[in-house]
C-alpha cells in the first residue's frame, strides 16, 4: 500500500520511451546532438542496462512514495478524513521507523543499480540518481518540502519526463538527441497529470493541514482545467515531436491511447468524492502506461 503501485507507470513509462528512442537511433544510425558520428545497429542495444534503468527508476519511485508516506504522517498532513487510499504510517498499520527503514532500503538498492549503470554510461548517471533521490526525499521531507509549496508538478515533469526519458536514452548511447527530448515532454505532462489528480482529490484536507499544493493555490476549477490541458497537450505534442525529431510515423500509435482519457477527464471535471477520484488516479496511470507502451512499439517498429 505504501509503495502506491498506481503511480508506478510514471517510473516505467519514461524508461520505455527513452530506451525505444535509443533502439531506433541504434537501428537507423541517427546522429546525436552536438556530434558528427553516427551509431551502428540495433544489435548494440544494451538489454541489461535497460533492465537496470527500469528497476532503478521503479525503486526511486517506491522510495519517494515511502518517504512521502512517512513525512506526511510526521507533519500531520494525512488525517483520517482524507479521501485517498489509507496511508500506512498515519493509520498506524506500520511503525514509522519501519517505513523509514524501507525508504532507505529502496533508495539504497537504487544507488547500487546506479553504480552499475555508471560503469556502462559514465559517472553522470550517479549524479542523476543522487539528484533524483534528493528530490524524492525533499518532496515532503526536510525543513522546506517543495511539495508543500506548490512545486510538486514542476518537479514531476522534470524528473519523470525530461530527466528519466533522456537519461534512459543516454544510458544506451552516452549522448543526447532531439527525438527523446521532444518525446519526454508529453511523457512528463502525463506523469504530472497523475499528481494533479492526487492533489485535486486531497485539496480540502491539504488546505486544512497547511499543505499549499498547486491545487490548493489554484482552486478546484482551475486545477480541473490544468488536468484537462495536460492531457490534451500531451497528445497534441506527439505528431509535432515526431515531425521535429525526425521520428517514424508509426510513433503515432500512441494516439490510440486517447480514448482511455475520457473516463478520468469526466471524473476530474465533475466529481469530488474519493472513490471516483481514486479511480481517476488509476485511470490516469493506465493512460500513461498505454500511451508509453504504444509509443514504444511505434518507435521500435519504426
Amino acid at each position: 500500500m505504501a509503495a502506491r503501485p498506481r503511480t508506478l507507470p510514471a517510473a516505467i513509462a519514461p524508461v520505455l520511451v527513452g530506451s525505444a528512442a535509443a533502439w531506433l537511433a541504434l537501428d537507423s544510425g541517427e546522429t546525436a546532438i552536438g556530434t558528427a558520428a553516427s551509431v551502428s545497429t540495433g544489435d548494440d542495444f544494451h538489454w541489461l542496462a535497460f533492465l537496470a534503468a527500469m528497476l532503478g527508476s521503479v525503486l526511486i519511485q517506491i522510495g519517494t512514495n515511502l518517504a512521502n508516506d512517512y513525512s506526511d504522517a510526521k507533519r500531520g498532513a494525512d488525517t483520517a478524513d482524507r479521501l485517498g487510499p489509507v496511508r500506512v504510517t498515519s493509520a498506524g498499520l506500520i511503525a514509522p521507523r519501519r517505513v523509514l527503514h524501507a525508504t532507505w532500503v529502496a533508495f539504497g538498492l537504487a544507488v547500487v543499480i546506479g553504480v552499475y549503470l555508471a560503469t556502462v554510461a559514465g559517472p553522470e548517471i550517479i549524479v542523476v540518481g543522487v539528484v533524483s533521490i534528493l528530490a524524492g526525499v525533499l518532496y515532503t521531507g526536510g525543513p522546506r518540502p517543495y511539495g508543500y509549496a506548490g512545486l510538486g508538478e514542476l518537479f514531476v515533469f522534470v524528473f519523470f519526463g525530461l530527466i528519466a526519458v533522456n537519461g534512459s536514452y543516454y544510458v544506451q548511447l552516452e549522448q543526447l538527441d532531439w527525438l527523446p527530448f521532444l518525446l519526454s515532454l508529453p511523457v512528463g505532462l502525463l506523469s504530472t497529470a497523475i499528481l494533479v489528480v492526487n492533489n485535486v482529490r486531497d485539496l480540502d484536507t491539504d488546505a486544512r493541514a497547511g499543505k499549499r499544493t498547486l491545487a490548493v493555490r489554484l482552486g478546484r476549477d482551475r486545477t480541473r482545467l490544468l488536468y484537462a490541458t495536460l492531457v490534451a497537450v500531451s497528445f497534441a505534442l506527439v505528431p509535432l515531436a515526431l515531425w521535429l525529431g525526425d521520428g517514424p510515423a508509426t510513433g503515432l500509435l500512441a494516439l490510440l491511447a486517447a480514448p482511455l482519457a475520457i473516463a478520468p477527464l469526466r471524473a476530474v471535471r465533475t466529481r469530488t468524492d474519493g472513490p471516483a477520484l481514486n479511480a481517476a488516479l488509476a485511470g490516469t496511470g493506465a493512460l500513461l502506461a498505454a500511451f508509453s507502451v504504444l509509443l514504444t512499439v511505434g518507435l521500435v517498429l519504426g
